[in-house]
């Protein structure tokens, strides 16, 4: 029997988008659905100084972890992915998701935000020295993405609304279904 294509939903966005708030509860909304799935921060992956040699953007070391970890899930019989990252959504990275996982179909789905909330969400977040490269790193990423994300990735503000009304419009982009019920994940799981 052929094991089903690997999925994979690609959550970016720049610095204070919201984007490992809204992937953890992503994560809840799938838990509470029983969908099958594993949850990766993807800033962890490449979480290493200095930088490896030949590797300067770590991106190497990041689809070497990342096929490490989705060896061990899929051992466990998983096929859907939910990945939080900055750029992980932009044509360029996609290299990483097929040698990793095996050629997933990939969903996208870039959070957006303003530079005022964003501002507000990282002073409330940032504590030590890198608030303002944080947040001039942030809006050149806003930037760069909004030009360069492929056709078809979703956009969803984030600005004023609950992580849980966020998170279900970000379900509801995978199509992904609970075993239970042919309807598609809705709001009735979303966090209040």
């Amino acid at each position: 029997m052929r094991r089903p294509e690997p999925e994979a939903l690609l959550i970016g966005g720049r610095s204070g988008a919201g984007k490992s708030s809204v992937g953890w509860e992503v994560a809840a909304l799938l838990r509470a659905a029983d969908v099958a799935h594993a949850y990766i921060e993807g800033d962890t992956l490449d979480a290493v100084h200095p930088t490896p040699d030949g590797d300067p953007d770590r991106s190497g070391i990041t689809e070497r972890n990342l096929a490490a970890l989705w060896a061990n899930y899929t051992d466990l019989g998983c096929r859907r992915l939910v990945y939080t990252n900055t750029a992980s959504v932009l044509g360029s990275e996609e290299w990483i998701f097929r040698s990793a996982l095996g050629g997933p179909r990939i969903i996208r789905v870039l959070l957006t935000a303003s530079d005022a909330t964003v501002e507000e969400r990282l002073t409330a977040r940032e504590l030590g020295s890198e608030l303002q490269q944080q947040l001039r790193r942030s809006a050149f990423m806003a930037r760069h993405l909004e030009r360069h994300v492929p056709d078809g990735t979703r956009r969803i503000a984030t600005d004023g609304r609950p992580v849980g009304d966020i998170a279900a419009d970000v379900v509801a982009a995978t199509g992904w279904k609970s075993p239970e019920s042919p309807e598609t994940i809705s709001r009735a799981g979303s966090a209040n």
